[in-house]
């Protein structure tokens, strides 16, 4: 970083213990889950600020960095679109001030599909909070979608929470935000099994089609089982063609991962398919876990088709 000001701001921010002070801004449309991530924060320790006025933003920078309040070690900022749509383009601004002054800064962005969130809307009986007489639901969310674009393109991690229920969302915000509070440089990886029959997820970095592979689903004993299973592990395991398949991906991102670090990526979302994600994408799911988690990354598995 480079040296701004007085020799007390060149020292960069207070480390209170050990760890430099995080701020995390927190964002994206009404009824994909903010206000479960804020609380999920509050719970780890984070001190909350729901829809802080972005103008206040860059004060509350200079606080943590000069050290206000111990309590002010890990800040969440929410920030919805109830601030006026110029706030919102200076936040990536913002956020590069933040950082020069020695803070980790992240943006996390939760969103989902327009007829999920109508859904959620009508089953709590919640007002969107841009909806007025002459705008319909399906017409507020579009609204806030471009309201919001400035904070989601320059996320550094976005959640689709189309499919997540409120336990995985829990579960997604305290590994991938607050476990990767590590000054490691190391990518916090988020690997997904799925069945291409059931679509494929949106929001990932990388999509992967084992649909090619030995199927266990054709073998009677085997189908009922999951990758899971011992019987099914073996049968993928004598099959050469799956050996080099996960060879061929671990290859990939070893030599590129360190790529994507050395560029600032934090997270990256591996998806592995098959045809009804119940065996082949989920043990080569594990088996990257397992590789990954050798190479020091900190690693969250999902199976989106397992119970």
């Amino acid at each position: 970083m480079t040296s701004r000001g007085s020799d007390d701001e060149a020292a960069g921010p207070p480390d209170v213990v050990g760890k430099p002070m995080r701020l995390v801004v927190l964002s994206g449309l009404s009824g994909s889950g903010k206000s479960i991530a804020l609380h999920t924060l509050e719970d780890l320790g984070f001190y909350c600020i729901d829809n802080l006025p972005l103008f206040l933003l860059k004060d509350l920078a200079l606080g943590l960095h000069d050290g206000l309040d111990e309590a002010l070690m890990s800040t969440a900022v929410g920030v919805d679109a109830r601030t006026s749509p110029d706030e919102l383009r200076q936040l990536p601004e913002l956020v590069h001030a933040a950082r020069d002054r020695g803070l980790s800064c992240q943006v996390l962005f939760l969103e989902a599909h327009t007829d999920t969130l109508i859904k959620r809307f009508s089953e709590t009986r919640r007002k969107h909070p841009l909806t007025r007489a002459d705008r319909s639901l399906a017409e507020a969310i579009q609204l806030e979608r471009r309201l919001l674009e400035p904070i989601r393109s320059r996320a550094d991690l976005c959640i689709d929470t189309t499919q997540t229920n409120v336990h995985e969302l829990r579960d997604l915000v305290r590994s991938r935000l607050v476990g990767s509070g590590s000054p490691s440089p190391k990518a916090s990886i988020l690997l997904q099994s799925f069945g291409f029959k059931h679509g494929v997820p949106q929001d990932v970095d990388f999509v992967f089609d084992l649909r090619c592979l030995p199927n266990p689903h054709w073998q009677t004993e085997l189908k009922p089982l999951t990758g899971r299973d011992q019987p099914v592990i073996d049968f993928l395991e004598a099959s050469e063609e799956f050996g080099r398949m996960r060879g061929d991906i671990q290859a990939f991102f070893d030599r590129w991962i360190p790529r994507f670090e050395t560029d600032g990526r934090s997270y990256l979302t591996i998806a592995l398919g098959c045809t009804g994600g119940q065996h082949r994408s989920v043990h080569m799911t594990e088996s990257l876990r397992h590789h990954f988690e050798a190479g020091g990354h900190m690693v969250m598995v999902r199976h989106r088709e397992l119970p």
